[in-house]
């Protein structure tokens, strides 16, 4: 069960990484208008490549978790499934210092729960 719970935890947050980098790299400027309504309008179409770049590296850590699920050796499943979710943790750790405490809530704490799970289930297998 705690597996089962482990592997949705990363497909929420890998899926919601796609979404990110959908917004970022294809959507900036007109959905992402609607998303970041505190960004001046203004800024949109000049920061465009910048946001496009951040989407791609949630591209990134979008496939290094979906990658995670289909490595058929537990222990390097749980080994990257723990580094990507890690990585999204200190990102959503930095946002929310750096940008909006909202982006820790989005990105951060999904990813600490997911690795709580994982972490869980690598201790159980030692």
């Amino acid at each position: 069960m705690l597996l089962i719970l482990a592997k949705i935890i990363t497909i929420l947050v890998a899926l919601m990484h796609l979404y990110f980098m959908w917004l970022e790299m294809f959507a900036w400027t007109t959905r992402g208008k609607k998303i970041f309504r505190n960004f001046p309008p203004e800024l949109f179409e000049p920061t465009k490549s910048m946001a496009a770049n951040q989407g791609l590296y949630n591209g990134f850590l979008s496939a290094g978790l979906i990658w995670s699920l289909f490595i058929q050796n537990s222990i390097w499943a749980t080994n990257i499934s723990i580094f990507f979710l890690g990585c999204v943790l200190v990102a959503g750790i930095y946002g929310g210092i750096s940008v909006s405490k909202k982006i820790f809530f989005i990105q951060g704490i999904p990813a600490a729960i997911g690795l709580v799970l994982w972490i869980t289930l690598w201790f159980a297998s030692s």
